[in-house]
Parts: structure tokens; C-alpha cells; sequence
């Protein structure tokens, strides 16, 4: 084995950790897991080089990545607003998702947002079992959130392996 064949070797250790790491870390609201994976193939294309089969597996985590941030974010307010969550509410959990995982990661954006939901919607309504209702909804929608993230970072991740282990180098 040549010093190439090492090199190459760690690389893919050091972007397949990275990745799974990003993938561990969807479980919080506010790490940007699917970025970390996006950002761990970027390094590998950096490094590795692309073709025009790896350069297309590279377009689609590229739009996985993207896809998946929009989609986690319409589906954490998506199934509170439908409980009649307001915009409000909405926003201070947000908010405090990124407060909370910044200052106690990393449940504690989790659990920010979710007691901010319910003071909003508590004061707002005046009425604890709406709260209740908009803080269900919430959870709901950061639950759905959390399997989507997951299932695109996997996906994401299974076509990096596909490029690495099945596509012939760049060079």
C-alpha cells in the first residue's frame, strides 16, 4: 500500500465520521446536519476530484441538502399552524430552538421551543388546554421533522458511499 492509497484512505474515514456525525446531530432543531454531510462531500470533492458520474452524485446531495433544510423547516410550524398555532408562537419557538440548543445543547432548543409555543399560545388564548393543543402540534411537527431530516441525511450519505466505493476516481 503507497502513501496515496493511505491518504486516500483516511480522507474517506475523516468525511465518513464527519457525515455520520452530521447525521447524529439531526436529532437537535438547530445543528445543521444535513449541511455537515453536504459540507463533508464538498471537502471530498474538493480533494478527490469529480467526473461526470461523481459530479451528478454531487448535484444530488447538493439538492438533498437543500430540500432537506426547507422541508424541516416547513414541517416544524407546518402541524402546529393546522392546530392554530400562531405566527407568533411560532416564531418565539424558533427562536427559542436556537437559544436553547446554543446556550444547552443539545435538547435544550428542543425544549425551548416547545415551552415557548405553549407561554405564547398561553398568554395569547388565555387558555391552557389550546396551549396544550399548539404545543401537541408542535412536537408533532419537530417529531416529523426529525424522521425527515434523518431519512434524507441517510439517503444523503448512502450516495456519498455509492460515489467513494462504486464510481471511478476523477483522476
Amino acid at each position: 500500500m503507497d502513501w496515496s492509497q493511505i491518504g486516500h484512505i483516511t480522507l474517506l474515514v475523516i468525511v465518513l465520521a464527519t457525515m455520520l456525525f452530521g447525521l447524529a446531530s439531526l436529532v437537535t432543531v438547530i445543528v445543521p446536519g444535513l449541511t455537515i454531510i453536504w459540507v463533508a462531500a464538498l471537502v471530498y470533492a474538493l480533494v478527490d476530484g469529480l467526473n461526470w458520474t461523481s459530479g451528478i452524485i454531487f448535484a444530488l446531495i447538493t439538492l438533498l441538502m437543500i430540500g432537506g433544510n426547507i422541508t424541516d423547516n416547513v414541517l416544524m410550524g407546518a402541524n402546529a399552524r393546522q392546530k392554530g398555532t400562531s405566527w407568533l408562537a411560532i416564531g418565539i419557538a424558533l427562536l427559542g430552538g436556537v437559544v436553547g440548543s446554543a446556550l444547552y445543547p443539545p435538547f435544550g432548543g428542543i425544549i425551548a421551543a416547545l415551552v415557548g409555543v405553549f407561554l405564547v399560545e398561553l398568554i395569547r388564548l388565555r387558555d391552557l388546554q389550546q396551549a396544550w393543543v399548539s404545543l401537541r402540534g408542535m412536537a408533532a411537527g419537530l417529531g416529523w421533522a426529525v424522521v425527515a431530516r434523518l431519512g434524507i441525511g441517510t439517503v444523503m450519505i448512502l450516495l456519498f458511499c455509492i460515489w467513494a466505493f462504486l464510481v471511478a476516481p476523477a483522476s
